[in-house]
């Protein structure tokens, strides 16, 4: 059985129309600078499109740090209310939604960011 590995951020093309899209390791993408929030850019020189670090990921186009939104998920997980991480984060309860809805489109990526950073013995994801 063949073991699956997760490809490092920027080794491979999204764009399922390029020649070389999916493949790691062509050495077809290089760094293309950096964002304003400092996430870097990547550009495919196969079919010069541009895509950046969190692509694929439930952080893609979010405007607050990965940080803010793993905190308040991690607020509503001990039953926080929405109205309740508004007041003390100070972000809208609708935008927090929207990440409810991301983590659960992502959660497999969600649940080895949470427990990849911090040092736990069990745990424990509903």
């Amino acid at each position: 059985m063949e073991e699956k590995k997760v490809a490092p951020a920027g080794s491979f093309c999204w764009n399922e129309g390029c020649a070389d899209y999916g493949q790691v390791g062509k050495g077809n993408i290089i760094k293309n600078g950096k964002t304003d929030k400092g996430v870097q850019r990547y550009r495919c020189q196969t079919c010069t499109k541009t895509f950046t670090e969190t692509k694929g990921t439930m952080f893609y186009r979010c405007r607050h740090s990965q940080e803010t939104i793993v905190e308040c998920l991690a607020m509503l997980g001990d039953r926080n209310s929405l109205a309740a991480i508004h007041r003390i984060k100070g972000v809208k309860e609708e935008t927090v939604g929207e990440w409810v809805e991301k983590a659960a489109a992502h959660v497999h990526q969600f649940e080895e960011h949470l427990v990849r950073t911090r040092k736990l013995n069990r745990v424990q994801l509903d």
